[in-house]
């Protein structure tokens, strides 16, 4: 369904460190990128990226309100290990790591901001 997703960032080299260590947990890559400016990443054998750049229109990214990433896990381990490396990089607890049984008997998720106030979702839906 999505192509993929682009988050700005006023300090790149910040953001690259951010997610590099948030999405490792979860499976997703750094892959090669071609525009200046931006960093790109991506599960292996999937299509989908997520961007992370300064804004082409030369102003100052900022966030969005109601916009939300989410980002699917392998296994609540990996909820739990993109959450704490998400707080570790300096990213903000939005919701620690927990069943969010709301939504669904076996959805279990963590909720952060990353350092440009992104909101990052990680999600496991299962019981391992």
């Amino acid at each position: 369904m999505f192509s993929h997703v682009t988050l700005g960032t006023n300090d790149l080299p910040r953001a690259i460190a951010f997610y590099d260590a948030v999405l490792a947990p979860l499976g997703i890559e750094r892959v090669p990128g071609k525009y200046p400016g931006w960093a790109a990443w991506q599960r292996p054998g999937e299509e989908g990226k997520l961007w992370v750049g300064l804004p082409f229109n030369g102003q100052s990214a900022n966030r969005g309100n109601g916009c939300m990433t989410a980002f699917a896990a392998p296994s609540r381990t990996a909820v739990d290990a993109a959450y704490a490396a998400a707080i570790a990089a300096g990213g903000v607890d939005e919701g620690p790591p927990g069943v969010r049984s709301s939504y669904a008997p076996d959805y279990y998720g963590a909720y952060v901001r990353d350092p440009e106030g992104n909101k990052l979702h990680f999600v496991r839906r299962g019981q391992k």
